[in-house]
């Protein structure tokens, strides 16, 4: 197996981060172990073996990018977890896989892994003494100067330090600090079996001390290396490098000895049960329309093929979750998925965040970026509002799903990706190229399996469907207890024409998750007033409602019905109706069915 080169974005390599993760469902004193651009490694002290997550479920996750300030936010699946009761409690380890990135977190990640050097920490240095730091480390470690012993245990607490160069001539004052962090460490990890403690970087002893001290240190495992004051920078340089291939080695080895040992509890747990039980399925979605029953039946077929595939649907009716349904089910789901708005930059912009630059091709190129078509080789782009790209960019866009070879800008190199290609657009681009504003070649590539998504005005057997899973997801996210949709709000949100769809109801529900009180069901005093305006109420089934109501709800669903059962061909369904075709769309507009051209 070769080693990637450099101009090559690393995937599947595991790299020591050891930072404080956030969880939902919350764990207790949770820090990251070890990360690669797929997945993250944790341990955490859980109060009690039922806390956080478990093996199959979902876990939200957020934190932060030692030296850089980056914030990521990530949902992922606990591909698996093992919990160990120890005197002093319960430690959890857990390998979970990397999903949905918020925003643009997933390229922050990447980019963090495939530009960061080891990091360490120089205590005491001089002036002099740290300028021969920085010479002996250049290219291969980022030094950090600490003047002050609680400098030196703020920056170690960070978690990412490889390794800890004790300097200057104060041989008190070095040999107090190798002792203070020998104490921590046996506090933080009394047995030494535990993972890597983000205080037990490597100590490089570069200050004044008795041969005899230096033995004896050496000895008991408070230093690493001894090279004496002021050391030869070959000599620094390799104790370094080799203090973080250790510290590495050290975490990746004690991960896989909790994967072994868990993997043996499940071998044998599996040997004792019994044949059979419940089968999963690789999505539960809860759709009871016929039309979005048919749309996930396309989605299902489509998945597993390497074709290019285009959404079709009005702004928020779920173009990006369906893409990352059909990623999940693709086959590519362990690998990444980028998702890029071609609406949200220039030109310029969009063509280097999708194919990359070289270092100096434009004003601000300080260093090279890969492009996210390199960023998710071997998985999957999502390009939305793809009717926004221009004509020069739409022939690249071509010339990568046709050859699978990109050219950063700036650059001279071709590179070859596999990259599945989903395409959205809340336009018909069929009409798009008719008009000139989209290539047909471009278009004829993408359109070998197009998807229409229908709006949620055409859909109503979803809307409550939908309203309780948002009802489930904020009262976790917002800490609230909801109980439900009442009938009042119910009807409501059944009368609305959803002109935002799928997305507008979202935020109506997270609205009134909100304003909730505690175990309070959402009632339509809960609902903002546009709703209650323009809200066609529904036909009552008792019989108490006006006549002009239930008459106007009739209508509308034999309306309904016969523009999807001649999918949506208006004459047809006049002809079906006994209607004219002018009085029909005029109808059908009034009620929301039907848009003007």
């Amino acid at each position: 197996m070769t080693r990637p080169s450099s101009e090559q974005v690393p995937r599947s390599e595991r790299k020591p981060l050891y930072v404080k993760v956030v969880t939902q469902p919350a764990l207790h004193g949770c820090w990251s172990v070890n990360i690669s651009e797929t997945g993250i490694g944790l341990i955490a002290t859980p109060r009690r073996p039922s806390e956080g997550p478990h093996e199959n479920e979902p876990v939200e996750m957020a934190f932060s990018l030692p030296d850089t300030g980056a914030h990521v936010r990530v949902h992922g699946v606990v591909r698996w977890r093992h919990d160990t009761a120890g005197g002093g409690g319960t430690v959890a380890a857990l390998g979970i896989s990397f999903g949905a990135f918020d925003a643009a977190d997933g390229v922050k990640l990447a980019r963090y892994l495939s530009t960061s050097h080891l990091q360490v920490v120089a205590a005491f240095a001089s002036e002099d003494e740290s300028r021969a730091v920085r010479q002996a480390l250049d290219g291969v470690a980022t030094p950090h100067f600490a003047g002050t012993a609680e400098d030196v245990h703020a920056l170690l607490t960070r978690g990412d330090m490889a390794a800890l160069l004790v300097c200057g001539q104060d041989e008190s004052r070095a040999l107090a600090l190798v002792e203070s962090l020998a104490e921590l460490r046996a506090e933080v990890d009394p047995t030494g079996a535990g993972p890597p403690s983000d205080l037990a970087s490597r100590i490089v002893y570069c200050a004044p001390a008795a041969p005899e001290r230096l033995v004896a240190l050496f000895n008991t495992g408070r230093i690493y290396r001894a090279l004496g004051a002021w050391p030869d920078p070959d000599a620094m340089r390799e104790a370094v490098l080799q203090a973080g291939r250790e510290h590495g080695f050290r975490t990746e080895q004690w991960r896989m000895a909790l994967e072994l040992e868990r993997n043996l509890m499940r071998e044998r747990a599996l040997a004792q049960a019994p044949v059979g039980g419940p089968g999963r399925h690789g999505e539960e979605v809860g759709f009871r329309s016929p039309p979005m029953q048919r749309v996930m039946e396309m989605v299902r077929l489509v998945a597993p093929h390497r074709v290019a595939v285009l959404l079709q649907g009005e702004t928020g009716t779920g173009k990006e979750v369906l893409a990352r349904i059909l990623h999940r089910l693709s086959g590519r789901g362990d690998l990444p998925l980028v998702v890029q708005d071609c609406g949200a930059l220039t030109e310029t912009l969009l063509e280097s965040e999708l194919f990359g630059h070289v270092k100096g091709a434009f004003t601000g190129a300080v260093s090279d970026h890969p492009g996210l078509f390199v960023l998710a080789n071997g998985g999957t782009i999502f390009l939305d509002e793809i009717e926004n790209t221009t004509p020069n960019l739409q022939a690249k866009l071509l010339r990568v799903l046709e050859t699978g070879d990109i050219r950063p800008v700036g650059g001279t190199q071709v590179r070859h990706v596999d990259v599945r290609v989903v395409a959205a657009s809340n336009r018909d681009l069929g009409e798009e190229v008719r008009t000139g504003r989209f290539r047909a070649d471009l278009f004829y590539r993408l359109n070998s399996f197009t998807i229409d998504i229908p709006p949620l005005r055409e859909r109503p057997e979803d809307i409550p469907e939908l309203a309780r899973a948002f009802v489930e997801q904020f009262n976790r996210t917002l800490k609230r207890s909801a109980t439900g949709v009442a009938p009042d709000a119910d009807e409501v949100l059944h009368g609305y024409g959803w002109p935002g769809n799928v997305r507008e109801l979202r935020n109506v529900v997270e609205r009134a998750v909100l304003l909730s009180r505690p175990g309070e069901m959402l009632t339509r005093r809960l609902l903002p007033p546009a709703l209650l305006t323009n809200a066609v109420p529904r036909a009552d089934p008792t019989g108490d409602g006006s006549l002009r109501a239930r008459l106007h709800q009739v209508e509308r669903e034999l309306i309904r019905e016969a523009l999807e059962r001649h999918g949506g061909v208006l004459r047809r369904a006049a002809v079906a109706l006994g209607m004219d075709p002018v009085t029909l769309g005029r109808r059908a507009r009034r009620h929301g069915l039907w848009k003007a051209e």
